[in-house]
């Protein structure tokens, strides 16, 4: 079992520019620290675009930053939204953060779930998923090749020279998340590891949908589960934190939904810390209940990474911290 860190990064007030961006970066940069020293595997970040959700659109600086402050774990985006930027352009930027961190960089890749944000960018979500496969190409293409020739529907380039290099050969680990079993029918096929934020029977149907579409020779990458975890000395305690931390975090991922008066199309999501938690997508409690409601669904899935949100809502840094402290010490050696 492998342990890696998933950072929405959303703004902690519920209303845009009332936060102090500047401390709120610094303290996900504090908390980056830590998870490097505490022994997580990974660090995951999303990128969202016009929305409260996230702090950090633009990232690749964010990821630049992350790597100076850490020295062993893994980090890279869950996911780079590839509709949304030309991949010659992001080949350039893989190549960069893979040489700054010391070959430490994981190349997450996706379409994008929100319509919105696609649409304000000029993007068909319906011409997404296209996309993404023929970006997905001409980007391996430019990780790998020396010169770059590509005449797609989308993008078209002709003799581009190539000039940065990653570090890890031929090109830093692919992840594409999946929703559905498609989404994992895809991944496997691509040879991409995968993570999913669902109810636990979902989540065993899209492993078990990877497991039989994997025909390579490599190791089977990560199985990812990613659950929102509030750890402390008593129940009560971690349930209040929860509550009032959802609440916050549940509004700025509903915001631009609720803008176009919509729902999200393969996420649950609820203002109601109690009704995530019977769903058995977050969970707040004492380190010895976090461990035995986790070892259950792996059990459940046959997953082989956990991926922990700890950093959410309006949580403050010793909240947080607390968090990952008593996950780190308590819960990762049972569950390893």
């Amino acid at each position: 079992m492998q342990f890696g860190i998933f950072d929405q990064n959303d703004i902690p007030a519920t209303e845009p520019g009332s936060a102090d961006l500047a401390a709120h970066l610094e303290t996900r940069l504090h908390l980056a620290a830590f998870y490097d020293a505490a022994g997580f595997d990974r660090y995951h970040v999303s990128e969202h675009h016009a929305t409260p959700l996230s702090a950090t659109p633009a990232t690749g600086a964010w990821l630049g930053a992350v790597a100076q402050r850490t020295r062993r774990i893994r980090l890279g985006p869950l996911v780079y939204i590839l509709p949304l930027r030309h991949p010659l352009q992001l080949a350039e930027e893989v190549c960069l953060l893979d040489q700054m961190s010391g070959g430490r960089f994981e190349l997450g890749i996706g379409r994008g779930v929100s319509p919105f944000e696609l649409g304000y960018h000029g993007v068909d979500a319906a011409a997404s998923p296209a996309m993404l496969q023929e970006g997905l190409a001409l980007l391996l293409k430019a990780l790998t090749e020396e010169e770059v020739s590509f005449a797609g529907r989308f993008w078209q380039c002709r003799e581009v020279p190539v000039v940065l290099r990653p570090r890890q050969r031929p090109h830093p680990p692919l992840w594409m998340p999946s929703a559905t079993v498609e989404h994992a029918a895809r991944a496997a096929a691509a040879g991409a590891a995968t993570v999913c934020n669902a109810p636990v029977g979902r989540v065993a149907e899209i492993v078990a949908r990877y497991r039989a579409e994997w025909r390579r020779p490599d190791p089977m990458p990560c199985l990812g589960l990613s659950r929102a975890l509030v750890l402390a000395e008593s129940a009560a305690e971690a349930r209040a934190v929860a509550r009032r931390a959802w609440r916050v975090h549940a509004t700025n991922f509903l915001r631009l939904w609720r803008r176009h008066g919509a729902q999200p199309a393969t996420a649950q999501m609820t203002e109601d810390f109690d009704a995530a938690e019977a769903a058995g997508l977050a969970f707040a409690g004492t380190p010895a209940m976090i461990r035995d409601a986790l070892r259950a669904q792996v059990a459940a899935t046959g997953v082989n990474y956990l991926v922990s949100r700890f950093a959410f809502g309006d949580q403050d840094e010793a909240e947080m911290l607390r968090s990952a402290s008593l996950f780190a010490r308590e819960v990762m050696p049972a569950l390893a």
